[in-house]
């Protein structure tokens, strides 16, 4: 996945939308990614997430499994 490619077919969900997604999906169907810093990850994060700063997405992005939805925040 290239970075650009995940800014094409962004849409923004609610507290309420994302806890729907989290409990109507099964953990790992879904990539949660936590784009904070790692001092604020540390002081508290949602169980899951995965720690990517959003100073490194752009050369990690590859990284992140293409075919799994991404819920970031």
């Amino acid at each position: 996945m290239k970075f650009i490619d995940m800014f094409v077919h962004v849409k923004s969900v609610t507290v309420d939308e994302a806890r729907k997604i989290f409990n109507e999906n099964p953990p790992g169907s879904y990539t949660l990614l936590d784009v904070r810093e790692p001092e604020e990850y540390e002081a508290g994060h949602i169980p899951g997430a995965l720690l990517l700063p959003m100073s490194q997405l752009p050369d990690q992005v590859s990284t992140l499994a293409s075919d799994k939805p991404v819920i970031a925040y």
